[in-house]
């Protein structure tokens, strides 16, 4: 299952790309890269020499500054710490730069909302990397769900990532799954069956957390969450049941590279038109929003 795609009518949207991490090497910069709405034109680090590894691949310039990345591109992407993050994209949009942004877009929500509150100064153009969200699977689950009676839902999204390896890294395991783990399970139950008005959690954020959510439309949906579990592949399955038939997205057999062509069409045709979509970092803050509330209940 495949969303069509037509030819891109536009010049390639140019992208500069801070950070040169994992995530950047491996996703950022060869889906940048890859065109034809998009062309990587630079990247920034705080290690020199990573920047210059993740960039000289696609002809991309390592550049020394970040003001200097600004200067040569129209939109920046981030694959960074989500308090570094806010801070450089803040930046980023007063420099009239449209922005590809990470989840959390913050570390909390007073960063997060201030984020938005310059985003909204500035007029620029926002998109998050919520990755569910762009696999014609998925996207065909959240047209199958909004013509469905949902009376409740579980979920789970988890994973071994705290365990070791690329992405145990201090923020995640610090902060642990709710803020890492949490707004993709939030993002996609929030979208299947309707607004959430309450979350509650419990748990301890660096080992396991259940989530319960109850939604404007009168369903109660339960998420856990786990970053600290060994399970390979990691696991992002949500059922939805009512009183007719019920409905699942199980992300186990997925090709996740099928998400990517359409992220980068859909960032590059907001930039264009001047547009954000659905998953603007206004999203990005209501999720962050839901998390704090999640937060006050879960033991720390």
């Amino acid at each position: 299952m495949a969303d069509t795609v037509s030819p891109w009518p536009h010049s390639p949207v140019k992208v500069g790309l801070v950070g040169a991490g994992p995530w950047a090497r491996g996703v950022h910069a060869p889906v940048l890269a890859a065109g034809p709405e998009t062309e990587l034109t630079a990247v920034w680090a705080r290690r020199p020499e990573a920047a210059r590894e993740t960039a000289e691949p696609y002809g991309a310039v390592a550049v020394a500054r970040f003001e200097e990345l600004l200067d040569r591109c129209e939109a920046v992407a981030f694959a960074v710490p989500p308090a570094i993050q806010a801070d450089l994209a803040g930046r980023a949009a007063k420099a009239g730069k449209a922005l590809l942004l990470e989840k959390p877009i913050g570390l909390d929500v007073p960063s997060a909302r201030g984020l938005v509150d310059v985003i909204d100064e500035a007029g620029v153009v926002s998109q998050i990397v919520l990755t569910n969200r762009y696999h014609p699977v998925a996207r065909e689950f959240l047209r199958a769900a909004r013509d469905m009676e949902v009376s409740g839902a579980r979920s789970c999204c988890l994973s071994g990532a705290f365990l070791g390896g690329d992405f145990a890294t201090p923020w995640r395991l610090e902060h642990g799954a709710l803020l890492d783990l949490g707004p993709h399970i939030l993002d996609l139950l929030d979208a299947a069956l309707g607004p959430v008005v309450r979350v509650r959690g419990t748990g301890d954020p660096r080992r396991w957390v259940e989530l319960t959510c109850e939604h404007e439309s009168g369903a109660v949906s339960q998420a856990s969450l786990s970053g600290s579990v060994d399970v390979q592949p990691g696991v992002m399955r949500v059922e939805l049941f009512g009183p007719g038939p019920g409905l699942v997205y199980d992300s186990a057999d997925l090709d996740h590279d099928e998400c990517w062509p359409v992220l980068r069409r859909a960032f590059a045709t907001a930039v264009r038109t001047g547009v954000s979509g659905e998953l603007d970092a206004r999203r990005g803050l209501y999720l962050q929003e839901l998390m704090a509330q999640a937060a006050t209940t879960v033991e720390d």
